[in-house]
């Protein structure tokens, strides 16, 4: 089930992130081309309405980063200074990294409830957005969903480390779906002095004079 919902974030995410750069790509493309003097394509331009791009990719936006952070507790990839924290004993480190995680599942949990409140109130009224003229509800409820998401998160890394005292950790350079190199997989070269210093031999070439 978590399998589910992490792949399901991911999806969430890279959708929008997505979705919304092809719609700001569109939307720029669609302003540009407006000014250029091309009979009927610029009258045909001019007669497409696209103001409700900007409104729609701030939406999205918003609903990205909500998820994000969520992600971003997951993954571990959100900023902490923790130079103090690892100054500290074992048993002093963990409680203190408990504490922090504990702290974030009720600062989100609060934000959640609070959020969820605020839209089914909102809900209740006519109010519509500016542009997409859609129920304002739909584009806050980006609030309690993604607060309730990272607060989630949180209280699963807190059971996470209270089990095996680890937290998770992401490695700012790997990249995925590229492989680390093992040094078996590298072929040791020695520079051939008489050639050019470019040009290389591999070892038990005859020519070698390293060996």
């Amino acid at each position: 089930m978590l399998k589910v919902l992490d792949h399901l974030e991911e999806w969430i995410i890279a959708l929008l992130m997505g979705g919304a750069t092809i719609i700001i790509f569109v939307a720029v493309a669609h302003r540009y081309a407006t000014g250029l003097p091309i009979p009927g394509v610029q009258d045909w331009l001019l007669g497409l309405n696209m103001s409700w791009a900007q409104e729609l990719c701030i939406y999205m936006f918003v609903w990205m980063a909500k998820f994000g952070a969520a992600y971003g507790v997951r993954t571990g990839i959100h900023v902490g200074v923790d130079v103090f924290i690892n100054q500290l004993g074992p048993r002093k480190r963990a409680f203190f990294v408990l504490f922090g995680l504990l702290a974030g599942a009720l600062f989100t949990g609060i934000v959640a409830s609070m959020g969820a409140h605020f839209v089914w109130e909102i809900a209740h009224t006519s109010q519509t957005s500016p542009d997409l003229e859609v129920p304002v509800w739909i584009p806050y409820l980006a609030i309690p969903l993604g607060s309730s998401l990272m607060c989630f998160r949180f209280l699963q890394v807190a059971w996470s480390f209270f089990r095996t005292g680890e937290l998770p950790h992401h490695d700012h350079g790997h990249v995925e779906g590229v492989e680390k190199i093992a040094d078996v997989d590298v072929i040791p070269v020695a520079i051939v002095p008489d050639l050019h210093p470019k040009e290389v031999l591999p070892r038990g070439h005859p020519r070698r004079e390293d060996q």
